[in-house]
C-alpha cells in the first residue's frame, strides 16, 4: 500500500507532530508499506518532483527531531519556507497525497484537528485516517464540546468562555470563583493552561491564555484523578491512568520521558470503570466522531466522572496513551497503525 504521512504544520504542537508522524512513518514501512512522510505545511519543494520515486524512496522529511520543553518558535518555522505563500499546504503536498492509497494524519492542533485539513482533502478527494471534518471541529473547540456533551448528559466541569471584548468591558472580572483552570479554547497537548488559585493569578493565566487564541475558557478546577480512555469505531479501549510527577499533564509532563507515571489498565472498580467507559462511548457518539478518538476525564474523592476534552487525533509518539492502552488488548504499534487505517477507510466504502 501507498501511505503519506501527514506530520508538521504551524502550530504549538508541531514538533509533537513531528515525532507522532516519524513512529508512524518507521512503523508502517515495517509493515511492507511504501511511506511518504511529508511536512504538510512545507511540503516537499525540490524541483522537479517525481512522486513515484518519492514512494519508492520511503522519503522522509524528519531528522532527529524530539520534543523539547518549549514550544516550537512559529515565526521562525513560517520564515524558513522557500514558498512564502499564505497557502497552508506545503509544495506537491495534494499531488503527493493524491498518489496514495490513504494519507494517515499524524497531525496534531490547529488547522490538523480541527476539521479544516479534513474538509480539505474531502474537497480534494483524498482519503484520510481519523474523523471526518465535523467531529473533529466539534471536537476542537472545547466551548462547543461542553455544550455538546452537556445537552447529551455527559458531566463536564462547570465554566464560561471568554473574548477580548469579555476582557475591555469588565465581564471577565465577575468570574470569582477559586480555584479555576484557565485555558485556551482550541488548543491542545495544555499549551497556554493555568491552574489558578486566586485573582491575581487569574489575570496572568487570562493574559497568556489570550496570546495564543482570542477565545478562552475557564471552569471550575476539579481535584481528582485523571484518565483517559481511547476509542476504536466508537468502542472503548482499557483506561489509562496519567500521575504526573508533579504539578498537572502540561505540555512538558506529556512529552518528556519520565515526567509521568502512566498506569494502563487503571486501578478502578469494575463499576467505575464500565461508567467511565460508557461516558466516553457517549461523548464519542455526541461529538458525531469516527474512526478513532481519546477522551480524558477527571475522577473525584466521590467516584463522579467530568469529561475534560476530546482528542480526534491521538498522540503517536513515544509517550502518548492510545499506543499504551491498545497494547494492554495486545496490540503492539505497528499493528495499531495498520488497524487505523482499515477502520478509516470503512468512511469511503
Amino acid at each position: 500500500m501507498k501511505i503519506v504521512v501527514l506530520a508538521g504544520g504551524l502550530c504549538s504542537e508541531r514538533n509533537v507532530s513531528i515525532v507522532s508522524g516519524k513512529q508512524v512513518y518507521n512503523a508502517l514501512r515495517k509493515k511492507g508499506h511504501n511511506v511518504v512522510l511529508l511536512d504538510v505545511f512545507m511540503g516537499y519543494e525540490e524541483s522537479p518532483c517525481d512522486i513515484d520515486e518519492l514512494f519508492e524512496n520511503n522519503y522522509s522529511f524528519a531528522g532527529d527531531i524530539t520534543v523539547d520543553e518549549l514550544v516550537p518558535d512559529l515565526k521562525a518555522v513560517k520564515a524558513s519556507r522557500k514558498n512564502q505563500s499564505d497557502c497552508f499546504l506545503g509544495d506537491n503536498v495534494a499531488d503527493i497525497c493524491r498518489k496514495a492509497d490513504i494519507t494517515f494524519l499524524a497531525l496534531h492542533g490547529g488547522v490538523g484537528e480541527n476539521g479544516q485539513i479534513q474538509a480539505t482533502l474531502d474537497m480534494l478527494g483524498i482519503k484520510y485516517t481519523g474523523p471526518n471534518y465535523l467531529g473533529c471541529a466539534i471536537a476542537m473547540n472545547k466551548g462547543v464540546t461542553k455544550s455538546v456533551l452537556k445537552q447529551n448528559r455527559v458531566s463536564v466541569p462547570e465554566g464560561e468562555i471568554f473574548t477580548p471584548a469579555d476582557k475591555e468591558n469588565g465581564t471577565i472580572d465577575k468570574w470569582n470563583n477559586f480555584p479555576c483552570v484557565v485555558k485556551p479554547c482550541n488548543g491542545g497537548s495544555s499549551v497556554g493552561v493555568s491552574i489558578v488559585e486566586d485573582k491575581k493569578d487569574f489575570d496572568k493565566a487570562m493574559d497568556e491564555a489570550f496570546a495564543w487564541e482570542d477565545e478562552v475558557v475557564v471552569e471550575e478546577y476539579i481535584k481528582g484523578r485523571e484518565f483517559s480512555i481511547g476509542l476504536i469505531e466508537g468502542k472503548a479501549l482499557p483506561i489509562i491512568e496519567i500521575i504526573p510527577e508533579s504539578g498537572f499533564y502540561d505540555y512538558v509532563n506529556k512529552y518528556q520521558a519520565g515526567k509521568t507515571k502512566d498506569v494502563c489498565p487503571a486501578e478502578l472498580s469494575e463499576e467505575v470503570t464500565k461508567k467511565m467507559q460508557s461516558e466516553a462511548e457517549k461523548a464519542f457518539k455526541a461529538l458525531n466522531l469516527d474512526s478513532y478518538a481519546r477522551i480524558d476525564f477527571l475522577l473525584d474523592k466521590d467516584n463522579n466522572t467530568y469529561c475534560l476534552e476530546a482528542n480526534s487525533l491521538p498522540g503517536m509518539t513515544p509517550t502518548s496513551l492510545l499506543p499504551q492502552e491498545a497494547l494492554v488488548l495486545g496490540t503492539n504499534y505497528e499493528d495499531l497503525c495498520e488497524q487505523i487505517i482499515e477502520v478509516s477507510l470503512k468512511k469511503y466504502k
